[in-house]
């Protein structure tokens, strides 16, 4: 099968490379969709953490938000598996840890991440091969583009949850990316007034033509009381300004990640008696994920501003806009496709 395989920083081919066999407890999916997102960046760029911890290694295949159907199965799996459509946890625990017995295999002992760590191949290949308890079905409702969305909306819906928001309340979102806007598409789902920050004009203006009219600059942003903060944004100084920006009693919620170290003040957290959360998986959230995008109470599908094939990976990993993208900031692959 063709697979994109990343060799070094900056360095990869399409290459062909073996099938995947279904061992014991796995399946073989035939690939539709992938997203493209930060953590495949910073492994293209070599910046990504884990390679430098040595929980990541080159070669390797990325690609952890993605859909596809079920091809073939390995012993001791249902033979009903077979031909559902599904997306996958990027989280794979032992199941036998302590935290994987408490119900948190997202953080396991020994976690291995779906394109990320631990050598488990991604989806950015013909085929994938993983273990059948990862996969979620996904119903007719939601297509392979919304399935790609999940594991990045299940991020954001926990960060929306994280907030404890009620009807009414007011939540600023640091950062209009993917997760930034999927994350002010839950809470408004919520019944939230939301409110978002970020850098550009096009981003801001993107954040409006999906329907959200309090989007500011930092420079612009008014002295509102805001009941919860979310940052979703990669800027170092911003875990902070949430801090000072959400309300007394009130929530911050820490789901972006800097390229360098951060810092908040616990005296003003002890101070003002204010709730910081931090969310680092989708894996709690898979399935409600599902559900919203199966009723429509939440349609992400507007962030997807191409599908490229395989060939076209790189190019994108190296910051090239696709051809006729769209204004989204989520760029597809279909390993379909020539």
């Amino acid at each position: 099968m063709r697979a994109f395989v990343l060799t070094a920083p900056g360095e990869y081919a399409v290459q062909d490379v073996p099938a995947p066999v279904a061992g014991p407890g796995e399946a073989v999916i035939d690939v539709e969709r992938v997203g493209v997102c930060g953590t495949d960046v910073e492994f293209f760029t070599g910046e990504m953490a884990y390679l430098h911890q040595g929980r990541s290694a080159y070669p390797m295949r990325l690609g952890h938000e993605w859909a596809g159907r079920v091809a073939s199965v390995g012993d001791g799996v249902d033979p009903e598996w077979v031909g559902r459509r599904v997306m996958g946890d990027t989280m794979l625990g032992d199941g036998t840890c302590r935290r994987c017995r408490r119900g948190h295999h997202h953080v396991c002992d020994t976690l291995r991440e779906v394109g990320v760590s631990g050598g488990q191949d991604g989806a950015l290949a013909e085929q994938i091969a993983v273990p059948v308890s990862s996969l979620h079905v996904l119903p007719d409702s939601v297509d392979a583009a919304l399935g790609a969305l999940v594991e990045p909306g299940g991020n954001a819906l926990r960060a929306a949850q994280a907030g404890e928001l009620r009807l009414g309340d007011r939540v600023l979102v640091l950062g209009p990316g993917t997760i930034g806007l999927l994350v002010a598409m839950f809470a408004r789902a919520a019944g939230a007034e939301v409110h978002l920050m970020g850098r550009t004009e096009e981003s801001l203006g993107f954040a409006r033509s999906l329907g959200f009219e309090d989007v500011w600059s930092e420079g612009a942003l008014p002295h509102l009381p805001f009941d919860a903060v979310v940052d979703a944004s990669n800027a170092a100084h911003l875990p902070a300004l949430a801090l000072d920006l959400v309300e007394p009693a009130g929530r911050v919620v820490y789901v972006g990640l800097a390229g360098e170290r951060s810092t908040i003040d616990t005296r003003t957290l002890a101070l003002k008696d204010v709730t910081a959360v931090g969310v680092l998986s989708a894996s709690p959230a898979l399935d409600a994920t599902i559900r919203a995008y199966a009723d429509g109470s939440v349609d992400p599908r507007p962030l997807v501003a191409a599908t490229v094939g395989l060939d076209q990976v790189g190019a994108v990993l190296a910051g090239e806009r696709a051809v006729d993208a769209g204004p989204g900031p989520k760029i597809h692959v279909d390993p379909r496709l020539p």
